[in-house]
């Protein structure tokens, strides 16, 4: 492995490793942990796709790898699952852990632009650092056949950053994403705060505006709601997103479920819905 990248942790699970790694990110300008479920399958002679997670307000690279039982499926599959965090730490940027929406554990998956916040740049970092760091020291893993999914600002980030990026992501889904950011509260505040009061820079970040622009998809977009959601009515959106797509014949499956709420429970009920959704996308 390359300097600077450590393993921190492994255990054996469905037959493959759940993996935990360090390394200093360049992109970020701290240190950053994330971590990899391998499948049984993998090897360098049979690399394994890649489908990355990424996870929601508060949680780390170990929320999903502990919660989800994703692993299941994705051993099943053949499927790698890359687990990164949800921000930079240990930066001690006055204020960054001041409110749990905004700051440490809250990076939006976006590139801020305001000074003080400058180091927030996990798009550039799960789109550009992360792959090359995974492909330049895992011989296992095709990081050219890759998915992305997530959940909450996580489910936000995956359908932000696919639309952006369709040559190199084969299919998304989501679980309740913040579909809609520019207005909701949550948005709203990550917004001002990273990128300022330019509107127009709001919009690049957010997957209702995007699909008018980017909308020649190879695979349908899954998204799972659960209707006993608390953020459902006023944070995620779901049904702008949902016209959105309409006004431009974006295939999209929008699932309501009655009864299911925001939390893990609700991600574990459906999670292996997903990873046939990605396995079918990258043809396993």
């Amino acid at each position: 492995m390359e300097s600077g990248l450590s393993e921190i942790g492994s255990t054996k699970m469905f037959d493959g490793f759940n993996k935990r790694y360090k390394h200093y990110s360049e992109t970020l300008g701290c240190s950053m942990t994330f971590s990899i479920y391998f499948p049984p399958s993998a090897s360098s002679s049979r690399r394994s796709p890649v489908l990355y997670w990424l996870s929601g307000l508060t949680c780390t690279d170990e929320n999903f790898i502990i919660k989800s039982g994703a692993q299941r499926a994705a051993s099943t599959r053949g499927i790698a699952l890359v687990v990164p965090d949800t921000s930079p730490r240990g930066l001690n940027i006055e204020g960054e852990a001041d409110s749990y929406d905004f700051g440490v554990g809250a990076g939006f998956y976006l590139n801020a632009t305001q000074e003080k916040w400058k180091n927030w740049r996990m798009y550039d970092y799960i789109v550009k650092e992360l792959p090359k760091l995974l492909s330049g020291n895992f011989t296992q893993l095709d990081t050219t056949r890759a998915s992305i999914s997530g959940h909450s600002m996580g489910g936000h980030g995956a359908l932000t950053i696919y639309l952006k990026n369709l040559d190199k992501y084969k299919s998304v889904s989501a679980f309740a994403p913040i579909a809609n950011p520019i207005n909701c509260q949550w948005g709203q505040k990550a917004f001002t705060n990273y990128l300022g009061d330019n509107k127009a820079a709001w919009e690049e970040y957010d997957a209702t505006c995007l699909i008018s622009k980017f909308n020649n998809l190879s695979a349908t977009i899954l998204i799972d709601q659960g209707e006993n959601d608390q953020f459902f009515p006023d944070q995620l959106l779901p049904n702008k997103f949902e016209e959105a797509c309409k006004k431009v014949n974006a295939p999209l499956l929008l699932r309501l479920h009655p009864g299911y709420d925001h939390s893990y429970y609700f991600i574990a009920t459906f999670i292996e819905d997903h990873i046939t959704h990605h396995s079918q996308a990258l043809k396993l």
